[in-house]
């Protein structure tokens, strides 16, 4: 049974990419800086390009020479008003004459009306005149120009290359999603544009991965060995640009560049272990009787040994990169150093089995947080990981978030449906951690909550999805100390299982969310056309400097459901 779902989706803050993205280059250096990362020689490859290219080189002037020895022949033939017997090949006993003594051969020759030879059409081309008028005058003029661009006497241009830099060119006000797709076991990048005003949706290009895509992260900083087309670019050489990490079944982080178009290869693979080191579980006994299981994965400080789970990049130290995996660890990356040589800067050690989620806080940019499949969340200081705190909760961790608008909370959802909030200033210090009451606790689906965000524009706007296939909008407020949860708007996207539902980090959107599941198919709900969440989070919006007050005229999109997936491009059949 193939898998078809999207796993994860990412937004791009608009104006973070290259207004138009480049073509990849697969040069000399390119290869180069494959070959290193991929740790392959490409030598023996190349010296085969090397040698087909020539052959193929050699077969075109083959060809070429063919070409032009047919076309002469059908000159020939196709001649003015000539039947075929008025061009005959000439015996080569008739270049051998004695001019001093014609034979009586020749003479006959000379007035037989037929005869072309006095004409000495073999020389015809060596005569200089400037009489003579043909269409084939200037024919030696013909393919000195590689393109009609260059071609003076066209004047009417190919434009086929504008056109493309017109689809390709991404406006400041378009939204960027990047959503990890796999489809009848086809993992790959979608990289959509979202026309808000437009109320369009579109893939702009797309990138193929070796494996199973589960998490994503964006960031602007540029890993240290990026591709040479890239370096090239002007925001890589300023220090910023558009990127998307990653992480995947393989324990490895790969980066790609969002500004370059038709990429066959990540910009920097982070956590590539050694050739001799497998990704495989060893199998345990060798007894064809004796049912084989896995061996645990040795874990290493230097990089993962088990698939990446989670992602985290630091806004404000933007050279450091988290990640959870599954092989119980959580590893720091610094992005300014080539991690084949270097590895992992720390590995955290915390939990005793598969870390699911991992993220920096956004008020102190050295602290973590990390939830684990032992069913404990853990925060510590990234310098000083041994003074963390924790709590241990009823069931295994699916996702969880610091509170944008506040320091010490943090959401956490649950494979039991469970969303809870806590403060981390309450939570045990000890080893093991321990139960501790939470701020509140919110059953928001009936199964696994495996997608929830909390609104950067809106304070107190939670959304969550679970496999309960719904989408539900969260509405928390806090009086005199105590919290209170009461859902706003649910509704079932048509997405299957909800695995991943984010809000859009515009503030001129606050209200806008993007969900994907197991139907491989994503949809943007735009939650202010609901008349309840205009009147819940109208006050908030205004208060909180956002560009859109939500009234009773707010304008419905598309269907008046708010709800905006892919167009059709018309190539679908009926069925």
């Amino acid at each position: 049974m193939s898998a078809t779902l999207i796993s994860s989706i990412a937004w791009v803050p608009r104006g973070a990419s290259q207004r138009n993205p480049s073509l990849y280059i697969l040069d000399d250096a390119e290869l180069e800086r494959v070959s290193a990362l991929a740790r392959i020689q490409l030598t023996d490859a190349k010296e085969e390009l090397r040698k087909a290219s020539e052959a193929a080189n050699k077969m075109g002037r083959a060809d070429s020479n063919e070409e032009e020895e047919e076309e002469g022949t059908k000159v020939l033939e196709d001649g003015d008003g000539s039947d075929e017997g008025d061009w005959v090949d000439e015996d080569s006993d008739a270049m051998d004459v004695d001019d001093s003594a014609p034979s009586k051969k020749t003479a006959a020759k000379a007035n037989d009306p037929d005869d072309l030879s006095k004409y000495d059409l073999d020389n015809y081309d060596d005569e200089e005149s400037t009489d003579a008028i043909s269409h084939f005058t200037n024919i030696h003029n013909i393919a000195h120009y590689k393109s009609n661009d260059e071609d003076p006497y066209i004047t009417l241009k190919d434009n086929d290359s504008d056109d493309e830099r017109e689809e390709l060119e991404i406006l400041p006000t378009d939204n960027l999603l990047v959503v990890a797709k796999t489809e009848d076991e086809i993992s790959q990048l979608q990289i959509h544009i979202y026309e808000e005003t437009e109320e369009n949706l579109y893939v702009h290009h797309d990138l193929m991965l070796p494996n199973f895509p589960l998490c994503l992260e964006w960031l602007d900083f540029p890993p240290a060995g990026a591709s040479s087309t890239d370096s090239a670019s002007d925001s890589s050489s300023s220090g910023f640009g558009s990127y998307i990490a990653v992480g995947t079944f393989d324990p490895e982080i790969e980066i790609w560049s969002l500004d370059v178009v038709e990429a066959m290869y990540p910009n920097a693979v982070l956590g590539r272990p050694d050739k001799t080191k497998a990704h495989i579980p060893v199998p345990l006994g060798t007894g064809k009787k004796k049912k084989k299981k896995s061996k645990a994965r040795e874990t290493e400080d230097a990089y993962h040994v088990d698939a990446i789970l989670g992602l985290s990049w630091n806004v404000k130290q933007r050279n450091f990169l988290a990640s959870a995996s599954a092989d119980k660890t959580v590893k720091l990356w610094d992005l300014s150093r080539a991690s084949d040589t270097t590895g992992a800067l720390r590995s955290f050690k915390h939990h005793t089995n598969k870390v699911q989620a991992v993220q920096w806080n956004s008020f102190d940019p050295a602290v973590l947080l990390t939830g684990s499949y032992d069913r404990t969340v853990r925060t510590f200081d990234s310098r000083a990981p041994d003074g963390g705190v924790g709590v241990f909760l009823g069931s295994e961790v699916e996702a969880l978030k610091w509170d944008p608008w506040e320091e010490s909370a943090l959401y956490v959802s649950l494979e039991n449906g469970l969303v809870l909030n806590f403060d981390v200033r309450t939570l045990s210090s000890s080893t093991v951690p321990q139960p501790s009451p939470a701020r509140f606790t919110l059953q928001a689906h009936t199964g696994p909550c495996s997608a929830l965000d909390l609104n950067r524009n809106v304070r107190g706007c939670l959304v969550t999805g679970g496999e309960d296939k719904v989408v539900k909008v969260w509405n928390v407020t806090r009086e005199d100390g105590n919290d209170s949860v009461s859902l706003v708007t649910s509704r079932d996207l048509g997405i299957g299982k909800v695995f991943t539902a984010s809000f859009s980090p515009e503030a001129s959107s606050p209200l806008t969310v993007a969900a994907g599941g197991s139907k491989a198919v994503m949809q943007i709900w735009d939650i202010g056309v609901n008349r309840d969440a205009r009147r819940v989070f109208g006050s908030k919006i205004r208060t909180t400097g956002g560009e859109r007050i939500f009234d009773d005229t707010y304008k419905d999109k598309g269907d008046g459901t708010g709800v905006v997936g892919l167009t059709s491009d018309g190539e679908e059949s009926d069925e």
